[in-house]
């Protein structure tokens, strides 16, 4: 069963952010594969949210984006929430 992600405004601040920061340092193609990562962790979390590793917080889990990006996220019976990307 899939269930609902949120972004937090945090999160959704910080992926904006991210995305301006790659797109200046490494043009548009590299911040679209960015996202495009991004979307395909968060189908992976919406499907099968305890994959990716648990963090020392209690529902809090880390999912890789890219090697200088992680994804923190909340896992809740009812849907998940995205809360920092960074």
């Amino acid at each position: 069963m899939s269930l609902a992600v949120a972004w937090t405004p945090e999160a959704q601040e910080t992926f904006d952010d991210t995305i301006i920061q790659i797109e200046s340092k490494w043009g548009t193609r590299s911040a679209e594969k960015f996202v495009r990562e991004t979307n395909k962790i968060i189908g992976m979390i919406q499907s099968q949210p305890y994959l990716f590793k648990s963090s020392y917080t209690t529902n809090i889990r880390q999912a890789i984006v890219s090697k200088q990006t992680s994804m923190f996220y909340e896992v809740h019976s009812s849907h998940h929430n995205i809360v920092f990307l960074g």
